[in-house]
This record gives C-alpha cells, sequence and structure tokens, in this order.
C-alpha cells in the first residue's frame, strides 16, 4: 500500500510536546491534559501509567465514568454500576482516592450534589460502550460544566473507545441504532463533548477496519480534523499538539492537505510522532512513521 504524501515540517528543536506555540489553542485545552484511547487492550502499553503519572500520581484524586456502558437493558431496567466492580482495576494500580460517577438521569447531573465529587478531581477517565449514552447522562447539565472545569485548572480528561469519541466535537458513531452509523440524524446525537475542539474522534480503526470510515464526516465537515486511533494506541494533547504513543497507528484525516486522486485522504502517525493541530504538521518524528497493514 502506497503512503500518501505528507506536508510536513520537522523541528528537532520543537520536538517536545510541551512546547507550544503562543496564543490561545484552537484544538485542545488551554490548560490541563487529554488522553485519547483508541480501545482495546492497554497492557504493556503504559497508557493507564501515563494517565495516573499526568494527573500527578496515585494520590491525587480520580473519577470513572462507566456510563458509556449502558443506561438501561432492552427491556427498560436501569442498569446499575457497583463502585467495588468499576474501581477494582484502578485500585489495584495503586489508587488510592478514586470515586465512580453514574446517573442514568441528566435531572441528576444537573445538580451542585451530584457534581461535587468533580469540584476538586484531578483526572477523570470515561469507560468505553456506546458514547450517545454519555450524551444522555451528561450533556447540558452542571456535570458537564464540572469536566471543563477539570480541564480548566489543569487536570486531565481522558477515556477510551466511546470514551474517546465523546471527547470530540462531532460525535461519530453516535446513533442509537447501532455503531455502524457513523454520522446519525438525531439532533442530540451529533455533538460530543468538545474537551477537543473542531474534530471528530474514531476508535478501533484497525481490528475493526475502519480507516476510511472519517472520509465522509471530513467531507461534511471540512475544516475540522479527523482523528481515528487504532486499539492499545493514544494520543496525548497539551494545547494544539498531540503526541502518539502505545501499540499501533493514529490516522490523521485532514481535509486541508493536498494529496493525489489514488491516494488515501488520510496519513499514518506513529509513537513518538507529535503533531500540531493548528498548523496541520508533524512537528516531530519519534519512530518510523509507516502505512497500516491491511
Amino acid at each position: 500500500m502506497r503512503l500518501p504524501s505528507i506536508v510536513v515540517a520537522v523541528s528537532l528543536s520543537v520536538g517536545a510536546l510541551g512546547a507550544q506555540p503562543a496564543g490561545a489553542p484552537e484544538y485542545g485545552p488551554a490548560r490541563g491534559t487529554l488522553l485519547i484511547v483508541g480501545g482495546g487492550s492497554t497492557a504493556g502499553t503504559g497508557i493507564l501509567e501515563k494517565f495516573v503519572e499526568l494527573a500527578g500520581g496515585p494520590d491525587k484524586k480520580f473519577v470513572i465514568v462507566p456510563t458509556a456502558g449502558g443506561n438501561r437493558r432492552a427491556n427498560g431496567e436501569l442498569i446499575a454500576y457497583a463502585d467495588s466492580q468499576v474501581l477494582a482495576s484502578w485500585r489495584r494500580m495503586g489508587l488510592r482516592n478514586v470515586h465512580m460517577l453514574h446517573t442514568h438521569d441528566p435531572t441528576i447531573a444537573d445538580t451542585d450534589e451530584f457534581a461535587a465529587v468533580l469540584r476538586d478531581a484531578d483526572a477523570v477517565w470515561f469507560n468505553g460502550g456506546r458514547q450517545w449514552n454519555i450524551v444522555d447522562s451528561y450533556a447540558g447539565t452542571k456535570t458537564y460544566d464540572a469536566f471543563h472545569a477539570v480541564l480548566a485548572r489543569g487536570g486531565v480528561i481522558a477515556g477510551s473507545s466511546a470514551g474517546a469519541t465523546i471527547q470530540g466535537e462531532y460525535l461519530v458513531r453516535g446513533a442509537t441504532a447501532g455503531p455502524q452509523i457513523m454520522m446519525t440524524d438525531e439532533p442530540e446525537h451529533q455533538e460530543g463533548f468538545k474537551f477537543l475542539r473542531r474534530s471528530a474522534i474514531d476508535q478501533h480503526i484497525d481490528t475493526r477496519g475502519r480507516w476510511d470510515d472519517l472520509t465522509p464526516v471530513m467531507q461534511r465537515f471540512p475544516t475540522y480534523l479527523g482523528i481515528g486511533i487504532s486499539e492499545g494506541t493514544a494520543i496525548i494533547v497539551r494545547g494544539d499538539r498531540f503526541e502518539v504513543m502505545g501499540k499501533w497507528k493514529v490516522a490523521v484525516h485532514d481535509p486541508t492537505r493536498p494529496h493525489q486522486p489514488w491516494e488515501k485522504s488520510w496519513f499514518v502517525l506513529g509513537a513518538g510522532d507529535v503533531y500540531d493541530m493548528q498548523a496541520r504538521r508533524v512537528v516531530s518524528f519519534g519512530t518510523a512513521t509507516q502505512p497500516p497493514r491491511r
């Protein structure tokens, strides 16, 4: 498979993710960090350990949101989440101040009492499932505002699979009819939580063959950036830059990038590569960037 030509400007002196251009970010948070994971197993990748590190260590306050896993069963029965199950793996990692946050009811999420656990949280993790469940519970509520406040005071927002897609501005695969639908007609399920603005984020792109799936989304939103993330792979976002870490690749869909008709409309980045979303260029290469195996 031929790798699309990539217009890059490599500057070894600007290779560090933390070396941000002046001015307010156009895409990422002005303060704080995003960790966006493509789903699948993170074993051996260091991604979860990086999440804890970004938050400031295991003594910081962590909030885990399992809501993407579902609010109701097919028969209408509410799904209950037990702290002991949701938090078990995090406690095994040594986290000492970790809490679960879940409700199926947006009127509850819109109360100060429910959102209070986020007021001094250092980091939030959104579990996988279906991203529209997160929207149904928290969009437009005080809890939604509290998520953004975590970033505003320098904290971390992270998540995997549905917990990755929810972080973008346009919510891909938000249809309640099924995840195979990239752009839903349901108006209430078209917006993500905009932690990463002007973006659409897809996940599981390797094992589920989703490399091209963001193309029609980019055709509808030509000024946006599409980011498809493989399993066991993540991007770390500070300001308008992100760095790739993990096992495999990230597909960057940039509608503004010139390419030949026979080339793919996206290109791939690998572990250690740093990309500037505002400038739409790679600013530092890590490991060799290769096309995905098909």
